[in-house]
Parts: structure tokens; sequence; C-alpha cells
């Protein structure tokens, strides 16, 4: 880990904050990585996207805050265990790689429909591949579809050694009423429990950004600080 190179990019527009300047550290991205590797950058903090590894690292703000769920503490709430119960009908297939043809449309769509403001607006077949389908060897896609096989959500995770690391989630937003956001956090950290691994890390929890407001339903959950993993908010 100590040779591992590590470059920061010049200040740019924050994109969980207005007004603010953010600065992002990454990983050397000719760094050779092995699993063991990427699960000790997890718990210092780092996420992928793509083939990037990345943590903020920003001068005068500690807003980004990493944050995982110790799975086997975790109980589902009321609301919760009503998503369980709406979408007890799909089935879940767990995928090696992802296909343009049968799941660049749903994600195009998703983008489009809840996403205008972001850095992923407007989407391509191009970003969809260097984002999501470069995938590292311990990556899964899952899979969630309806019983006509119509793929509703897309959730790609990395299963490490004792962690599963969300990356990201698309879905149908024409089917808000099953909640199916929170439905492949609920699998992922179904899927933990199975695997017998310890946590599942959500990423970034910004307290002042709404869009990440979501991972605080997740409880207990520990925020990652200068001294450790704590259950209390920084």
């Amino acid at each position: 880990m100590s040779e591992i190179r590590l470059y920061a990019t010049p200040p740019h527009e924050c994109s969980y904050l207005k007004d603010k300047i953010a600065t992002t550290v990454f990983v050397d991205p000719d760094a050779d990585l092995d699993a063991d590797s990427y699960r000790r950058l997890s718990e210092y903090g780092f996420r992928r996207s793509g083939n990037h590894f990345y943590r903020p690292n920003c001068d005068d703000c500690n807003a980004c805050v990493s944050v995982r769920v110790p799975v086997f503490q975790f109980s589902p709430n009321r609301s919760q265990r009503r998503c369980i119960k709406r979408n007890q009908d799909l089935q879940v297939r767990v995928l090696h790689q992802l296909s343009l043809e049968r799941h660049y449309g749903l994600y195009q769509r998703y983008i489009e429909q809840r996403h205008q403001d972001g850095d992923m607006y407007p989407p391509s077949r191009a970003q969809f591949v260097s984002f999501l389908a470069a995938a590292h060897p311990s990556t899964r896609f899952y899979e969630f579809c309806d019983d006509s096989d119509r793929v509703l959500a897309v959730a790609v995770a990395d299963e490490l050694e004792d962690h599963i690391s969300a990356v990201y989630t698309f879905y149908d937003p024409d089917e808000q009423a099953r909640s199916l956001g929170t439905f492949c956090v609920l699998f992922q950290i179904q899927r933990c429990q199975q695997l017998l691994m310890r946590s599942l890390y959500l990423g970034y929890w910004v307290e002042d950004c709404r869009k990440m407001s979501y991972k605080t339903d997740y409880q207990p959950l520990e925020f990652l600080n200068q001294t450790g993993w704590q259950r209390q908010k920084p």
C-alpha cells in the first residue's frame, strides 16, 4: 500500500455542494491493484469509478464522509419491510458483465429522467461502458427482473473479502411505487449476510446534500473520521 502513487486533480466545481470547490485524489491508473489492495483502499474511504479509484481531498471542507452498514446489526424498519414485500415478485440474477443491448436503454432513461442536473447527463454508450461496464475482477451486476423478464433495475457492486462496495444503481424511473433504489440497497445488505461479509459500503454521505440523505435510512450506520469508523455522525 505504501508504494501506491496518488495524484491530485486541479480544483474543480463540487458535485455535491453548490459554490464549493473540490479536489480529488486518484490512485495511479497504472497501478495493479489486487483485491486485497482494493479492500484496504475502501477502508480508507476510496471509491471506484470505472477504472479509477478516488477520494475527495479538499483543503477547507470535510463534508464527504464515507459510510457503511454493519449488516449483521442491521434490521429493516417498517417502510423497508414494506418495500421488500412490494418487490417479492422480482427475480435477481448475479452477472459478471453488462450488455449494451439489454441494459443501456434502462440506464439512458434513468439518467435522462432522474439526473439531468448531474455530471453524467447527457448519457452516452461510451460513458456507460467506461463508468459501469469497465469492471474490476470483483465486480458483480445484480439484475432485477419482473415475471416477463423485463429489467427493472441493475445494481453494480464490488464483492471484496469482507465487504461489498456499492458502486452504482440505475432503475426504471416509471416504477416509483416499488422504491427500487431502496430495494437494491436492501438486497445488497442481504447479499452481504449470505456471503458472511461484515459491511456494505455505501460511498459518501454529505449532510447538506439532499441526494445523499437516504443513506442514513440504513441503521446502524458507521462513519469514517480521522480516528476510524464510528457510529456517531461527524
